[in-house]
């Protein structure tokens, strides 16, 4: 292999070195700032809310992203969550509606398959917080 070809490959596996470390700096910033704003507007803290939601056992029923052992499919997936409209259809996704759902979605919508668990206040913000970085 010549010199110039040489050359030429570790400039491009430069560039796609330096390109895949541009996109995991902008990742990091995103998840960031979604972190940032979601404990700011719920008044959690994502980590315990993710700690949180295993504790309750919400796994059984709903795939939750980035929470081991979530893969329940009786409830909807939560991947996303924080870009929808609305909560159980019903709500609109705010963290107010969200803290209330998450406390006691029977008194929301009676019947509905969600158990009231008897989530506390401060736990539920913190799950709020961990929901609403779910992008």
């Amino acid at each position: 292999m010549s010199a110039s070809l040489r050359f030429g490959l570790a400039l491009f596996v430069a560039g796609l070195l330096a390109a895949s470390a541009a996109l995991s700096l902008a990742q990091w910033q995103r998840e960031a700032r979604a972190r940032t704003m979601a404990e700011a507007a719920t008044g959690g803290h994502v980590d315990a809310g993710k700690v949180l939601i295993g504790r309750y056992g919400c796994g059984a029923c709903h795939e939750i992203p980035s929470v081991l052992a979530a893969s329940g499919r009786v409830g909807p997936s939560l991947e996303g969550f924080a870009g929808r409209a609305e909560i159980a259809g019903l709500l609109p996704n705010d963290p107010a509606e969200l803290d209330l759902w998450l406390r006691k979605p029977q008194s929301v919508k009676p019947g509905n398959g969600m158990p009231n668990q008897g989530i506390s206040e401060t736990d539920a913000r913190d799950i709020a917080a961990y929901l609403l970085t779910l992008n």
